[in-house]
């Protein structure tokens, strides 16, 4: 019956909407134990969260804010930066003075229960961004629940942080890289293709753009999909970050190579995009980013094997 989706993804749902529609429906939602959401209106100084549910208003006692708030481990601040955002909830009291008492905590742990504790390493899943740090990427796997993704998992392609790759509210895929007990470690970049799924993109004698992601004194690393990145010869004035036309010279399937020419240099600087998928759904037990005739192996194993 529910969906353990993201905050934000259920909000705008007719589901959502039908549920919240009045006081007869959201005391049948309760009855059922049905996953809501409203967004936070405001928090009061004792910490209970005031949230809208259309046609009431419902408040989140501090203790039902999070998973682990009751429990100390978890600080007031992931109630606090809730306001102004989605919520889930279940709603478990409706006094007759009216309103509604609602829990997040609970519905997170509906989460882990029924979710997140039948996921295993190589599960594919949704997520979205809720807070970058240079390290990585912090995202909500389902009703707020919060899993890492290191920076070194995003993409093949280096960056110096997540920012370069994604916005917060951006909604993405993910594979389980790690789990330890309610504990997840995400990754991203076997979700972006292979790297000859990549380069059939491109052929010899092409000129496209791409991003400068490091400068060497034998030439500069120029990204032109996430997971894959060429050599350009070396040239005068060029940055990391910098957005430049490369002419394409060869592609070499056999050593993993793109060799390129600098064309020009480009000022401009462009938002991160919604990533493009190879995979969105399913399991992966093994992913070979390098091509069957090259000598260098580059692969994900999650099996543990």
């Amino acid at each position: 019956m529910n969906e353990y989706l993201p905050e934000g993804r259920l909000l705008d749902t007719a589901s959502n909407r039908s549920w919240l529609s009045s006081a007869d429906k959201i005391a049948e939602a309760m009855r059922r134990g049905v996953i809501l959401e409203g967004r936070a209106a405001y928090c009061d100084c004792a910490h209970d969260l005031c949230v809208d549910m259309g046609c009431m208003r419902g408040v989140i006692p501090r203790e039902e804010g999070a998973v682990g708030v009751r429990e100390g481990t978890v600080r007031d601040i992931a109630i606090l930066s809730r306001v102004g955002h989605p919520v889930s909830f279940v709603v478990t009291d409706m006094p007759s003075a009216g309103g509604a008492v609602l829990s997040r905590a609970q519905a997170q742990r509906m989460c882990l229960r029924d979710h997140i504790s039948g996921k295993t390493p190589g599960d594919v899943i949704p997520a979205r961004i809720t807070h970058l740090e240079p390290f990585g990427a912090f995202c909500d796997i389902g009703c707020g629940l919060i899993a890492l993704m290191p920076i070194d998992s995003i993409s093949v392609s280096r960056i110096e942080h997540p920012d370069e790759r994604f916005s917060v509210g951006m909604d993405i895929f993910a594979v389980i890289k790690s789990k330890v007990g309610s504990r997840i470690t995400l990754s991203h970049k076997e979700l972006l293709g292979t790297w000859r799924q990549n380069a059939d993109l491109f052929t010899a004698g092409q000129t496209v753009t791409g991003i400068v992601r490091s400068v060497e004194n034998y030439g500069a690393f120029v990204e032109l999909r996430p997971n894959l990145a060429g050599l350009a010869e070396p040239r005068e004035g060029l940055r990391p970050g910098q957005r430049v036309s490369v002419y394409i010279k060869s592609v070499i399937p056999q050593k993993m190579k793109v060799k390129l020419i600098v064309i020009d240099a480009l000022d401009d600087e462009l938002a991160p995009e919604p990533p493009e998928y190879y995979i969105t759904s399913g399991h992966i037990d093994r992913f070979e980013y390098s091509p069957p005739d090259c000598e260098k192996r580059i692969f994900s194993d999650f099996t543990g094997d």
